[in-house]
């Protein structure tokens, strides 16, 4: 097995950068990424480009917004009273919280902007809206345990840690 189909654990190094050719995120100097393909375990853009390919190729994928972490949603922006936060919590620029939406589930926030007592809020990722550059190398491809299958995400480089 070593071509990139739904089902197997793809395992890449990658190195993500933004328009101006600022990195924005890599593996390098680290251990490759493993993602089940097809599982939704990283941006439909890329998991696309990277369906068919096999180990050692290497690839650059441009990843247009709608592909990657959407367009921005200016609904999704909002200021809220500083009280509204713990008051413990350091609550800064950049700094990311989850908040509870319907249903008990936990939605990501970022802190943009603090002022007057206000906090201004957005629920988009720090990425919308980019267009995402990778380049990727495949350095491995290996079946999914049936407990990887049945999770929806991998377990480690070789399926054998148990972080669920």
């Amino acid at each position: 097995m070593d071509t990139i189909t739904d089902g197997v654990v793809a395992i890449i190094h990658y190195t993500l950068t933004n328009d101006q050719g600022e990195i924005l995120d890599s593996s390098d100097g680290n251990d490759p990424l493993p993602y089940l393909h097809g599982a939704n375990n990283i941006v439909p853009g890329l998991e696309k480009a990277l369906t068919g390919l096999k180990v050692g190729d290497s690839k650059t994928v441009d990843v247009a917004p709608e592909e990657g972490y959407g367009l921005q949603n200016p609904a999704m922006i909002q200021e809220v009273p500083r009280n509204q936060f713990p008051e413990d919590a350091q609550v800064e620029p950049g700094v990311q919280f989850l908040m509870q939406g319907e249903n008990d589930q936990s939605i990501p926030i970022w802190v943009t902007k603090v002022e007057d007592g206000m906090v201004t809020i957005n629920g988009n990722h720090p990425l919308a809206g980019q267009t995402l550059h990778f380049a990727i190398k495949v350095e491995g491809v290996r079946a999914a345990t049936s407990c990887e299958a049945g999770c929806g995400h991998p377990h480690g480089l070789t399926g054998e840690e148990s972080n669920n």
